[in-house]
């Protein structure tokens, strides 16, 4: 294939220093380094948060005045070096106050002017602004325009609809679903953080881009899923999950009530998955558990400098983390979670189960194991899993995010726990085995797509959330067996775990072949 110039747009970039939340950011370091591997030039375009020109070296390329909310807004656009210098990627962030209105650093909002109303205000800009910096050629011609989640979906509107910007409508544009629970959705009219405020007069058709269930108002999501030449999701068996309505109540997440457009996507032929990458260049070693404990306490310690609101859970956990030095070690088998707490993630476990929450029942199966969770995220989730670390003291929560201890954690338990609801790809897992930790996982999106049940891991389904938590512990109860009764069954597991591969070579050859080539 002919080398391209791809652009690749989105809220997040973990190869510049706090641009990542989720997962979205891992992909957005890595896919560019093996797009330049394959021979292709790529531009990452992000917004600046006032936060990576400071943090990395930087030039300014030029200021855009940008059409926006009926007045003439100055973005400037910067070059900005990673860390991580790779030929031919290039990394360009755009800078205006309001990328940093949450203040510096700052990606995503949570605000009390109504769901997405600053976010989107903010992403609606930056994509305004994108599409000038296209308009004016300010880099390299492009030959794909790859846009991620809702955040970037106002740049595909504005191709379809404002003639100002029909130049981009010669691009192959490619729309990947990271997230589809988070649809971006604000009212067409009415406040300021609406798609008429934004852009007044704008000819658009709101069949294509309409909430199905709020008509008076945009969905960002499906504005790029119906207005994309391809839209792309991480994982093959979650392009199959979303066709299918979302059930909640029974522990099933699908299309989050935009089935009805993934259905004629799909139909279409324009819908299709492609599994993440990992990368397996370095591997990191195993800490030792005195090592794994010094990094705990030196985490806690300035998280709670950070957040003293916090102090009694990380109490809890200090006193948890002396009952594990005092032995020595932690109670075998140990499991493990990292990861945001959120119901995508943690929905199984906080769930009862014949009026116990399946939360309490694992721990009372696996005592005297232990458990270490890693994560922050839902302030109802933290509380209750601080109340959990109160009442069993084979589990040890630490509430926060450090990526040293996350990297020593990977490796540090025996079996590693992902219970997710729904999963579009996950990473995590995929650390965890090229650690050689199995993986006990639900049977949903790119879990099911990297862990074997009785494999390289263990597995569980269910067609209603009851069977589903019931499958969990069974589950559960087997692996513990494993381990207990038959470690070198067990270790040939690990073995097959640590071997697996999901490696970005493997989908950037489906990402060229598949997405990239778009006929006319």
């Amino acid at each position: 294939m002919k080398a391209m110039h791809i652009g690749l747009v989105a809220a997040e970039n973990d190869a510049l220093p706090g641009g990542k939340v989720g997962g979205l950011g891992d992909v957005i370091r890595d896919l560019p380094i093996g797009l330049s591997r394959a021979g292709h030039r790529v531009s990452v375009i992000t917004p600046g948060y006032g936060s990576f020109i400071h943090l990395c070296e930087s030039r300014e390329l030029t200021r855009l005045q940008v059409a926006f909310c009926g007045a003439t807004e100055s973005v400037s656009v910067f070059e900005v070096k990673s860390a991580r210098a790779v030929d031919n990627v290039h990394h360009v962030v755009l800078e205006h106050p309001l990328f940093s209105a949450g203040g510096a650093g700052r990606i995503y909002i949570d605000d009390n002017a109504g769901p997405f109303a600053t976010d989107a205000h903010k992403f609606a800009l930056f994509c305004a602004a994108v599409a000038e910096l296209f308009r004016q050629q300010i880099l390299p011609p492009l030959q794909v325009l790859h846009c991620h989640d809702w955040h970037a979906s106002v740049l595909l509107l504005l191709r379809a609809f404002d003639p100002r910007h029909a130049g981009l409508r010669k691009l192959p544009a490619v729309y990947t679903i990271h997230n589809l629970s988070l649809q971006g959705v604000r009212p067409l009219r009415g406040v300021l953080s609406a798609l008429e405020s934004w852009f007044p007069g704008l000819p658009y058709q709101p069949h294509a881009i309409v909430d199905p269930l709020h008509r008076d108002c945009i969905n960002l999501m499906r504005t790029g899923i119906n207005l994309a030449d391809r839209v792309h999701t991480v994982s093959p068996t979650y392009a199959r999950e979303i066709l299918r309505p979302s059930n909640w109540s029974e522990g099933i997440v699908g299309g989050e009530g935009l089935e009805g457009d993934l259905q004629w996507v799909d139909a279409d032929g324009r819908l299709l998955g492609i599994l993440n990458g990992c990368e397996y260049d370095v591997i990191p070693e195993t800490a030792s558990p005195a090592q794994t404990f010094a990094l705990i306490e030196q985490s806690l310690d300035q998280w709670l400098e950070k957040s003293p609101d916090k102090a009694p859970g990380y109490y809890y956990a200090l006193k948890r983390l002396g009952q594990f030095r005092s032995s020595g070690d932690v109670p075998h088998p140990c499991l493990v979670s990292i990861g945001r707490l959120t119901a995508q993630k943690l929905f199984l476990l906080v769930q009862e189960l014949d009026g116990v929450s399946v939360m309490e029942r694992l721990l009372q199966q696996l005592a005297p194991a232990s458990f270490i969770m890693l994560g922050s995220g839902d302030p109802d989730y933290a509380r209750f899993f601080t109340r959990m670390m109160r009442e069993h003291d084979n589990f040890l929560y630490l509430e926060g995010y450090s990526e040293p201890l996350s990297e020593a954690l990977y490796g540090f338990g025996d079996l590693f726990l992902m219970p997710s609801i729904y999963e579009p790809c996950g990473i995590s897992q995929m650390l965890a085995m090229r650690a050689g930790v199995p993986c006990l996982v639900h049977q949903v999106g790119g879990l099911n797509d990297t862990v074997k049940n009785g494999e390289n891991g263990f597995s569980f389904g269910g067609t209603n959330l009851a069977e589903k938590q019931r499958y969990l512990l069974a589950t559960l109860e087997q692996s513990l067996d494993l381990f207990r009764q038959q470690p070198k069954q067990w270790q040939t597991l690990a073995r097959a775990a640590a071997r697996s591969r999901f490696t970005w070579d493997d989908a950037i050859g489906k990402y060229l072949e598949q997405l990239y080539r778009i006929p006319d």
